[in-house]
């Protein structure tokens, strides 16, 4: 059956996504804040800041107007970086005349809170304006969906209704679109990959081999699953798509400004220089930080996590910071 979509967040995903949606044959309404990148869908059928050399399906309509774009919609997909989910909540909160069912495919923490993206949805978005919240996550880069490479994700909820609706709402021939209740999880593998794909990309720039990526990227698993299920989480979740297929694609493309990042740090560039390089929102600088914090609070080992902040935010040495970690305490592979 057509739906009438709105996607908020005209970046990269949610430009990839809003095709998906599109090809799929539903009503789709991209909204963004910068009226230029509005006019260049509308009128260029492009968004070259975000995926060049890509052609958008003219039947993609955009808007700056927020109340339009969600007028009648039956769902509401958010897609924007996670500083910002809070505000654009809001937003739609006070303009919403129905009640839609609400999906976000944004990764990350918020700052300060440490709260889950659902959790701040929860919190600004009234019951009577949304069906339910659904969380879309997995292994994906923007830049291969929006070329129909084979892509498959994770659609979560506590409502599987509502989690088996948004499946049916994405799901065709290359993108794949598997349900899973588990929604502490899917947030968390989600949010804490991004972490280690800085420290991946960083062991690169050092010219470390496959050896060395292998290992972060394993032990970044432990340490995501560590705290993930003290949060609540099913530890099976974290062998699942949202989990180790969601860090393995990031800490090993290029395509991840995560990796990119950490690449650039490796190389010996300043935070400042690499964010300026990047030109986008890299959500594991400020999602090191939350994780940081909430593993303090929480009592839980995360060294990895702890050294990537060290070198973030206390400016420690890059590569003398990686053989701290090797020169650790020596533990059992099984410890918790």
């Amino acid at each position: 059956m057509k739906q009438k979509i709105a996607v908020l967040g005209a970046g990269s995903w949610g430009t990839a996504l809003a095709m998906v949606l599109v090809e799929n044959g539903h009503d789709v309404t991209i909204w963004g804040n910068k009226e230029t990148q509005i006019n260049e869908i509308n009128e260029k059928h492009t968004n070259t800041h975000y995926l060049k050399e890509i052609t958008l399906p003219t039947e993609l309509v955009a808007t700056i107007n927020l109340e339009e774009a969600i007028k009648d919609a039956d769902a509401v997909l958010f897609v924007v970086p996670t500083k910002a989910m809070r505000d654009v909540s809001k937003q739609f909160n006070e303009v919403c005349q129905n009640k839609p069912i609400v999906i976000h495919a944004s990764k990350g923490l918020e700052q300060d809170t440490h709260k889950r993206i659902t959790e701040v949805l929860e919190e600004e978005i009234s019951p009577s304006h949304r069906e339910a919240i659904v969380v879309l996550s997995g292994p994906s880069h923007a830049e291969e969906v929006a070329v129909k490479d084979v892509t498959t994700i994770t659609a979560a909820s506590s409502s599987m209704e509502a989690a088996e609706y948004v499946q049916k709402l994405f799901s065709n021939d290359y993108f794949r679109v598997y349900t899973n209740s588990d929604v502490i999880g899917v947030e968390m593998g989600a949010a804490l990959k991004n972490i280690i794909a800085l420290g991946s990309g960083a062991l690169k720039g050092l010219d470390y081999g496959d050896n060395a990526r292998a290992a972060i990227m394993t032990r970044g698993l432990a340490e995501i699953s560590r705290l993930g299920v003290a949060m609540g989480a099913n530890p099976l979740t974290f062998i699942g798509l949202s989990g180790v297929g969601d860090l393995a694609v990031t800490c090993a493309s290029e395509h991840s400004r995560n990796f990119r990042a950490g690449y650039l740090l490796g190389k010996g560039n300043s935070l400042d220089d690499v964010l300026d390089n990047m030109g986008m929102i890299v959500e594991g600088v400020y999602t090191t930080k939350a994780a940081y914090e909430l593993a303090q609070e929480r009592q839980i080992e995360m060294p990895i996590t702890e050294a990537i902040y060290d070198v973030i935010y206390n400016h420690k040495d890059v590569s003398s910071t990686v053989k701290n970690i090797m020169l650790r305490e020596h533990k059992s592979e099984q410890e918790l």
